[in-house]
Formats: C-alpha cells, structure tokens, sequence
C-alpha cells in the first residue's frame, strides 16, 4: 500500500453530535406532569430550546399532542404539561419504554414500548374505519 491519502472514514469522536431519537423508561407514575428527556438531547436543542413540542403517536394519523416543555437552567429539559394528556391516552404504564424522534419543527414522533417489550400500535379513527369497512 501507498503512503497516500486513506480512504476510511473519521473516527466517530470527530464527527458532529447529532441526536435524533432517545428513550425513557417510564420509573415513575407516568401521569405525572413533567418527564425529564435525556440530557445529551437538551444539550442538542442548547440555543433553539422551544417552549412546547408536539407529540405523534407513530402510525397513527396526522394528530399532534400538544406538549410545553421546560428547561431548569441546569441543562435539563423536562415535558410537562400535555404530557400527561398523551400518557393516559396511548396507556402508558410503569416499566414502559417510550421511544421518540426529532423530525424537526419540534414534533416529536413517539412509539410506545409496553411491559412485555413489545411495541403498542395506536390506529387512529380512519384507519379503524378503513380495516372496518374493508373486512
């Protein structure tokens, strides 16, 4: 082999922080008002913190959950209120895992992890109609 030039890539150390999708374990009640999102998240959004994000239920239609978020001045980001609004809605329960995506525009598109692990699907109305009315 040449001395020249190396065509691998740059060690991941030297390439720029992107965070696009974390999770959280539900360990508390997740009726709760607020629910801390990771860290390296809210270090991600630093200089564009928005006041609310809008929450979808993946594969489940257009609809958004409204959801205002709050930053504690120590680098935590937290969703209150609206959060427990989805929770009760899509069922979450302890030991849950609830996975999220930044899509950009402050939506965050949400799939829900129940106790045994599996992933909980949510149908919005249409598609109930459509597997309805197609059966």
């Amino acid at each position: 082999m040449g001395s020249g030039s190396s065509s691998l890539p740059p060690p991941p150390s030297t390439l720029p922080l992107i965070i696009e999708e974390f999770f959280i374990v539900v360990y508390e009640d997740p009726l709760v008002k607020k629910v801390r999102t990771p860290k390296k998240f809210a270090d991600y959004l630093d200089g564009k913190e928005p006041a609310k994000v809008y929450l979808r239920a993946a594969d489940c239609g257009p609809r958004l959950w409204t959801v205002e978020v709050l930053f504690d001045g120590q680098g935590r980001m937290y969703l209150d209120k609206g959060w427990e609004k989805f929770a009760i809605a899509h069922g979450v329960d302890f030991g849950w895992f609830v996975h999220f995506k930044y899509e950009g525009d402050d939506v965050l598109t949400v799939k829900v992890f129940d106790g045994t692990m599996c992933r909980r699907y949510y149908y919005s109305e249409t598609k109930i109609l459509m597997m309805v009315t197609t059966t």
